[in-house]
């Protein structure tokens, strides 16, 4: 496995940019749909159980069974191979981290904290810039980095509709009965799902006010 690495470093290096870029954008575009509507529902208690649902019937999906059902809707289009239907699938599979985190997160603020905002005259909009974000950001990038990891492992199966990626090697080794190949990109996709989650636990960690940091201190101490 590590003398196909060192053979193939360069192919190595194409394949994981290429998943990282998808990964990314398709969880941006997420993030751009899910915390909003985790937003929306919080503050609309009625909508919380139906978008909810409806997020969980999505990850229920199998991912083969997603990418299928992408193709022919977006063949339509002239896009049913390749990266889009790959990308879509990842978006609709990262709605129910996003969305619940967003919309947990929120409802987790101490009310004591969200009445005093109401007292002060603040409109839910205010409220959320200057109260509810800042202080459930933390637990919104969990839902986030969620979302990302959970993205690099089923984009490996992207492959078999023509997207770009780390599966290209798990493809080529299982057709070619090569298990050095297979090793290495299960190996490489491993890597990449430790480092994205190691960042995003630290941003997670930087973005959480002093306050609750202190909070944390204490009960350790």
């Amino acid at each position: 496995m590590i003398l196909f690495l060192l053979d193939n470093w360069q192919q190595a290096l194409i394949l994981t940019a290429e998943h990282l870029l998808l990964v990314a954008a398709a969880t941006a575009i997420a993030s751009l749909i899910g915390i909003p509507l985790g937003i929306i529902i919080s503050d609309r208690q009625n909508l919380a159980p139906l978008v909810l649902d409806m997020a969980n019937v999505l990850i229920t999906i199998p991912s083969i069974a997603l990418f299928g059902l992408m193709m022919p809707v977006l063949a339509v289009f002239n896009m049913g191979l390749g990266n889009v239907p790959a990308v879509v699938a990842l978006i609709l599979y990262s709605q129910l981290p996003i969305i619940r985190n967003t919309y947990t997160g929120i409802k987790e603020v101490d009310p004591e904290v969200v009445d005093s905002a109401r007292g002060l005259g603040l409109s839910f909009s205010e409220q959320l810039r200057e109260v509810l974000i800042p202080l459930s950001l933390p637990v919104i990038i969990a839902g986030v980095r969620i979302a990302v990891v959970m993205n690099i492992g089923i984009l490996t199966i992207g492959v078999y509709i023509g997207s770009d990626g780390l599966g290209h090697f798990i493809q080529r080794g299982i057709d070619q009965a090569h298990r050095e190949q297979i090793m290495a990109g299960a190996l490489l996709v491993a890597l990449l799902a430790i480092l994205v989650e190691l960042i995003f636990y630290r941003l997670e960690h930087w973005l959480k006010p002093e306050g609750l940091k202190a909070g944390v201190e204490d009960e350790r101490s």
